[in-house]
């Protein structure tokens, strides 16, 4: 198969799309962000990456996301969590190291707890675990939630794209099945943490308490002192490629 060609999973009646490098174990596997796609800089970077070494190499879009089908409003935790143990499940074998940018951080770490016989490394961007709760349920004003209760939804304007952000109440409440920054995470396996402390969608202090929940002994979380949330400059790439291959020379089989 040529990597760079996408193809399509059929799952819960949507196509995810994926591309896929065959290569040397563990295979990385890409989850993106909120509203993302496997398009993005960080992603191509690392694909970039894995082709040169020839890594076995996994990307995709969530339904809704992307070239995926299905509509983006129609999304929860629970759906996109479950497109990517349909990825994993089906489009990969083997150990795994699931790299995971804000949203992808958080299903990164929930298909690490379904899947810990598979998952061994973890590579998190920005992870905004429990962010429906945390970061936007908690930040909303009466008057938003209020709005999203009486009505489903909730528009915002976003930093990221011309369109706005739907928030609806069944992302929210979904949200709340899943959650992990309540007690410990258990992890046996590298889990390295790269955060921006300039940014402005996912603080510092809640990926440094996260850090402080994921119980595994061999974990490291970089602090960028002027990163943002996106971490896509030349040095953030640099950095991201670092700490991939210190992953995978570590679980290298």
């Amino acid at each position: 198969m040529a990597f760079g060609e996408i193809e399509a999973l059929e799952h819960q009646g949507e196509q995810i799309a994926f591309e896929r490098l065959e290569g040397a174990a563990p295979t990385f596997v890409w989850l993106g962000g909120f509203k993302s796609d496997m398009a993005g800089t960080k992603a191509q970077t690392l694909a970039e990456w894995a082709s040169e070494r020839s890594q076995a190499f996994v990307r995709f879009d969530y339904s809704g996301h992307g070239v995926s089908g299905g509509k983006f409003e129609d999304g929860t935790i629970s759906r996109w969590l479950s497109d990517t143990l349909a990825v994993l499940d089906q489009l990969t074998d083997g150990p795994l190291v699931l790299v995971g940018s804000s949203m992808g951080g958080w299903l990164a770490l929930l298909a690490a707890r379904a899947r810990p016989e598979r998952v061994k490394g973890l590579l998190l961007i920005a992870p905004a675990a429990d962010f429906t709760e945390r970061l936007m349920w908690a930040g909303f004003t009466p008057k938003e939630r209020r709005q999203i209760l009486a009505y489903g939804r909730l528009e915002q304007p976003s930093e990221y794209s011309t369109e706005p952000n739907i928030i609806t109440r069944d992302l929210i409440e979904d949200g709340r099945k899943h959650l992990i920054m309540g007690a410990p995470i258990p992890f046996d396996g590298p889990c390295y943490i790269l955060q921006g402390q300039a940014d402005p969608d996912v603080p510092p202090s809640h990926v440094l308490e996260l850090h402080d929940l994921i119980r595994t002994d061999n974990k490291m979380i970089d602090l960028i002192k002027d990163g943002d949330h996106r971490l896509s400059r030349p040095e953030d790439l640099d950095r991201l490629i670092q700490r991939a291959s210190m992953i995978a020379k570590q679980l290298a089989c």
